[in-house]
């Protein structure tokens, strides 16, 4: 999945719910274009509400009062979704199929996006970012049982140029390993604000911000961060934008990402973001969950 913290603020908006993005720190795609590995924080926990206060503060001369325990209201701890432990996936075979159930092609992004070639990524190779913030690829993680990345696009025409999109599911052998997939991702744009991607690509000014479930508007998933920065191609003049979605739900993470082309703006591009993000959430939802 993808490992990169941005430093801008920007909206992400799920399921018609707006999940606010602060400021924070990192990268781009991946040369798969694909995501990265596991994180390194948990979530953080809700807050109380300020206790309530009785309607009956000062009750009148020669009335009896009961007093009244105050009460603090919880914020929520987790998306409504209970994975079904029959239905998770324990092998590296069950966890690539479900992978494949999930990715969002380019029919989820939008009726103007097209597959690229090649479509998919291998499965066996992993991206990491080295000591110089320049991408390449290593062994899959033994924490991770399968991951995959779709890459689609829009073609260049009527004077815009290519706009490349990609979506990655990385399916994780436990909840606590997607879990740290999730903190390592904004690790690492802390650690390179700027990255190279792959020859003639970079992002820069990269930015980011979690919001675990019931923080920022999030509403869908278990956990959620949301980077962007500047992007910067050989094929392209001038600086364009950069964008990355990423969302976990129990075990499974899933990551959007858009790399900006000239004629394009994030306007442009955000609901077919959000709209790749949302359905993949809803399809861990409708493979995982308890059957009726």
């Amino acid at each position: 999945m993808s490992r990169r913290l941005l430093r801008a603020c920007g909206a992400l908006a799920a399921g018609g719910a707006l999940l606010l993005a602060g400021c924070s720190g990192s990268d781009g795609e991946r040369p798969d274009g694909g995501g990265g590995a596991g994180g390194k924080a948990g979530p953080t926990s809700g807050t109380s509400a300020p206790p309530h206060t009785s309607p009956n503060e000062n009750p009148s001369p020669g009335t009896s009062q009961t007093p009244t325990t105050p009460t603090a209201s919880a914020a929520p701890t987790g998306p409504d979704f209970t994975p079904d432990p029959s239905r998770a996936p324990r092998t590296t075979a069950d966890a690539g199929r479900l992978a494949l159930a999930i990715v969002a092609g380019p029919d989820a992004w939008g009726p103007d996006y097209v597959k690229r070639t090649p479509f998919l990524s291998d499965p066996g190779t992993w991206p990491v970012l080295d000591a110089n913030c320049t991408w390449g690829s290593g062994p899959r993680p033994r924490t991770v049982l399968s991951s995959v990345t779709a890459y689609s696009e829009i073609p260049a025409a009527g004077g815009r140029g290519a706009l490349r999109v990609a979506a990655t599911v990385t399916v994780h052998r436990t909840e606590s390993d997607a879990d740290w997939e999730m903190a390592e991702t904004l690790e690492e744009a802390l650690r390179c604000p700027a990255q190279r991607l792959r020859q003639g690509e970079r992002v820069t000014d990269l930015m980011s911000l979690g919001s675990p479930y019931g923080v920022g508007g999030n509403t869908t998933s278990t956990d959620s961060l949301t980077e962007r920065g500047t992007y910067l191609a050989d094929a392209f003049k001038g600086r364009q934008f950069y964008s990355w979605f990423q969302s976990r739900i129990g075990q499974v993470t899933v990551a959007t990402v858009v790399k900006g082309a000239p004629g394009y703006t994030e306007t442009d591009t955000n609901p077919a973001q959000v709209r790749a993000n949302v359905t993949m959430q809803e399809r861990i939802k409708a493979e995982l969950g308890a059957q009726s």
